[in-house]
């Protein structure tokens, strides 16, 4: 559990217990990164998901969540794992939540970002040789569609509104896309509330006790 980055917490004064999941560095697919790059692998976060949604010591998970994105097929896959869970969910957003980021982000009952941290939404894109053809342009755009119909699912904005972020100029060199920070976030309708940890694991026992 060390090894993966997952924190049991036992709260004396609450009498619950919460895990604690990071979800840190990029998101590891299909393919493996490069060694000397922190990463997020989602073949061993789904059995440990699993665990806890069959577990009936586990009342609540907190995510941690600093990404700068990753696989965008196994992003997507793992933030709907997290939205299908029975259990209480609350994450924080203390650093970075690019890309991917933004799906896994939304995808707890309820978000905390840090005052600091920064979201980018940008449209999909992919690495490497890419084939100048209709159907390849088709595929981006259903992509691109199931992250915007799940982040609107999981957050007060509108499929439009986040097509829009997407493709704005931003402040970005190479890149199209908007940048959040902090409050901004909040204001925006992507998450509920600015804070640390204190105010995330408030409203984690407060969704337990419900």
């Amino acid at each position: 559990m060390k090894e993966y980055g997952i924190t049991v917490l036992k709260s004396e004064k609450e009498g619950h217990s919460i895990w604690m999941f990071s979800i840190i560095g990029e998101i590891e697919g299909h393919e493996n990164a490069r060694e000397q790059t922190k990463t997020t692998k989602y073949e061993h976060m789904l059995p440990m998901l699993t665990r806890v949604e069959e577990s009936e010591e586990v009342d609540g998970v907190l995510f941690l969540i600093n990404t700068v994105g990753g696989d965008v097929s196994c992003g997507l896959a793992l933030a709907e794992f997290i939205a299908s869970l029975s259990k209480p969910t609350v994450a924080l957003v203390i650093g970075d939540s690019h890309s991917i980021g933004v799906p896994l982000s939304v995808a707890a009952d309820y978000t905390v970002i840090a005052p600091s941290a920064t979201v980018i939404i940008h449209p999909v894109r992919m690495n490497g040789p890419v084939l100048g053809a209709p159907q390849t342009y088709e595929y981006f755009r259903l992509i691109q569609e199931r992250i915007t119909q799940f982040i609107e699912k999981h957050s007060e904005v509108t499929k439009e509104q986040i097509q829009e972020w997407m493709v704005a100029p931003g402040i970005l060199s190479r890149d199209l896309g908007t940048i959040f920070v902090g409050g901004e976030a909040v204001e925006a309708g992507l998450y509920q509330q600015t804070g640390g940890i204190r105010e995330a694991m408030q409203v984690l026992y407060e969704k337990i006790r419900q």
